[in-house]
């Protein structure tokens, strides 16, 4: 692969430029072109984050590839900063009433310094306002590379099969509120918010655990949408119009999909890449999807460094985002022979080897879905813990199941994981899992390569009407340390529907399938598998009361016990997509 865009220009910016929408108000841009005579092809993010301070100027992209001809258009979507209206999270970008990517792109496709050929750029939520744009196609797009978001917004960015991604939305609501309190808030009162919302920032931990949830008082009237958000905590038409996944079939645009194995929404980047493989609107469109995960946290950087969390995983692990999309958009927007749609469309990075590699398609054809049964802690205890097998043997007869207390007062702490606001990526779990059910294989003799979507299948049973089941996939190495490399939540009424919820009978025993989204790694010789089990990780996600009572709206739980079995008619175990080549 090559790209023949060098820096060959001096650039020129122009500052809050007016881009008018179907309703007539007016969103403003920022807009760095290359100092030459014209026309050149077009880059566009939409954010909400500031057009001045957003993910794709963390990086330098305008500058970037402004200096190797392009115009580069930064926006403040709709209600934000300087752009006029009001701001409610996904609405205003897709197919609907509104159509603000579509009116932007097809704008900036009207400009004399504009050749016709538009793109779009941005990660996050302006990786959403790509997506809610494709849908709508407008004539003028021709590509885009969305870093790290979601397809389905009830299940990857407010709710987690059930559970309140509460950790996250907490702290997104209120950031995103004070960032824009000055459009807001009268002008007298501006002063004093601000220094309500530094307070609510200094003393956030006594807010995560603050009962009820909703309505949340310090953003009622200012972010009315987040409050909106835990009114719905089932799935439907609410949640359905704001979807991704559900439009794959509108799509039409090529699109470089670029995700981490912890970031936030990463099943939100593998879900879009094969929905689109398989249903874009077009064959070219769906021949055009291309598919990148690292080692990463969420956030445009952070796919320039090698260490995620507390784990380095070597100087392979680090990409420069700018030079990664440089090859697509001079494909794609220039007509340049770059190679990039020759190339096996899918590159993953396995870690425990720590290597790239390059796939024809995800899932991988090959895949063997291989479980792993829970055992008894026949062999003793491992690393101080009152450990269980794992193995994959299915149990013969009977197991003693396991059972443990979860009181909502006193819930397993967050540490790690795809997140964001709290904590995040690979981190030593030994601690936390002293506090779990645990399940350990025996070290390997060989490699075991676990690359794909994991899922765990639990039967078990609580003594109260609704509890949650929370789910880790580790690697313990040769010394102990335990690094967390997937896992999973399942709010246990929503274990036959997220649209309808239906309470447990205390004591009778369920199938409960909990996804863990997915992995690469090379489990190494030496090294052991562990599957933890646990019914909370807080604040990460809302601590389940426990009642079977209105979500959200409680304030006072009571204490579960739960158990997993694990014999011969009730085999818990995990499913691992596993890699023999």
């Amino acid at each position: 692969m090559s790209s023949g865009s060098q820096p060959e220009f001096e650039t020129t910016f122009e500052q809050d430029v007016e881009v008018p929408m179907r309703d007539g108000a007016i969103l403003r841009a920022d807009i760095t072109r290359p100092d030459g005579p014209g026309p050149f092809p077009t880059l566009i993010e939409r954010t909400p984050y500031g057009k001045g301070g957003g993910s794709e100027n963390g990086v330098r992209a305008p500058e970037f590839f402004a200096r190797r001809g392009y115009v580069v258009l930064i926006q403040d979507v709709r209600g934000r900063f300087t752009s006029d209206g009001d701001f409610y999270p996904f609405r205003d970008d897709g197919a609907g009433v509104l159509r603000d990517g579509y009116d932007t792109v097809e704008w900036a496709a009207s400009q004399k310094w504009c050749d016709g050929n538009v793109g779009m750029i941005g990660g996050s939520y302006s990786g959403a306002t790509q997506y809610r744009a494709a849908m709508s196609r407008p004539p003028h797009l021709r590509a885009q590379f969305v870093r790290e978001s979601s397809a389905d917004y009830y299940r990857e960015w407010v709710y987690r099969d059930g559970a309140h991604e509460h950790g996250f939305s907490l702290y997104w609501a209120r950031v995103v509120t004070n960032q824009n309190l000055a459009n807001l808030v009268p002008a007298q009162d501006l002063e004093q918010q601000q220094a309500m919302f530094k307070q609510i920032g200094d003393d956030i931990d006594d807010w995560y655990e603050r009962l009820p949830l909703a309505p949340c008082p310090f953003l009622e009237g200012l972010a009315d949408w987040h409050n909106d958000f835990l009114a719905h905590p089932e799935d439907g038409p609410y949640w359905w119009e704001l979807a991704v996944d559900r439009y794959h079939d509108q799509i039409e645009t090529p699109i470089y999909h670029l995700g981490g194995w912890f970031d936030i929404f990463l099943a939100g980047t593998l879900k879009n890449y094969a929905g689109l493989r398989q249903r874009a609107r077009t064959e070219a469109a769906r021949r055009a999807q291309k598919l990148i995960i690292g080692p990463w946290i969420h956030g445009s950087s952070n796919t320039n460094v090698t260490k995620a969390g507390d784990i380095d995983f070597g100087a392979d692990a680090a990409r420069d985002i700018n030079e990664l999309r440089l090859p697509w958009f001079d494909h794609l927007l220039k007509g340049e022979q770059t190679g990039i749609l020759d190339e096996p469309p899918v590159q993953i990075f396995v870690m425990g080897r720590n290597q790239w590699r390059a796939e024809q398609d995800w899932p991988l054809p090959d895949t063997k879905y291989c479980k792993y049964y829970l055992h008894d802690g026949t062999s003793g205890s491992v690393d101080s813990l009152k450990d269980g097998t794992l193995s994959a043997t299915p149990p013969s007869g009977s197991e003693h199941p396991d059972s443990f207390e979860y009181d909502p007062d006193h819930p397993v702490p967050s540490i790690g994981g795809n997140t964001l606001g709290i904590p995040d990526g690979a981190r030593d779990h030994r601690q936390i899992d002293a506090l779990c059910l645990t399940y350990t294989s025996a070290p390997l003799e060989t490699e075991l390569e676990v690359t794909g979507p994991v899922k765990a299948v639990l039967y078990a049973m609580s003594s109260t009407p609704d509890t949650d089941w929370v789910v880790r996939l580790e690697d313990v190495d040769a010394d102990g340390l335990s690094r967390n490399l997937c896992d999973g939540i399942l709010r246990a009424r929503y274990r036959n529907s997220y649209e309808h919820p239906e309470p447990l009978e205390p004591g009778k025993i369920y199938r409960f399938e909990i996804d863990l989204w997915a992995t690469s790694n090379a489990f190494l010789p030496g090294h052991r598998l562990r599957v933890a089990v646990t019914s909370s990780c807080f604040p990460r996600f809302d601590r389940n009361l426990n009642t079977g009572g209105p979500i959200h709206r409680e304030a006072i739980g009571q204490i579960a016990i739960n158990t997993v079995l694990h014999d011969q008619e009730r085999p818990s175990h995990i499913v691992l997509p596993v890699i023999d080549r």
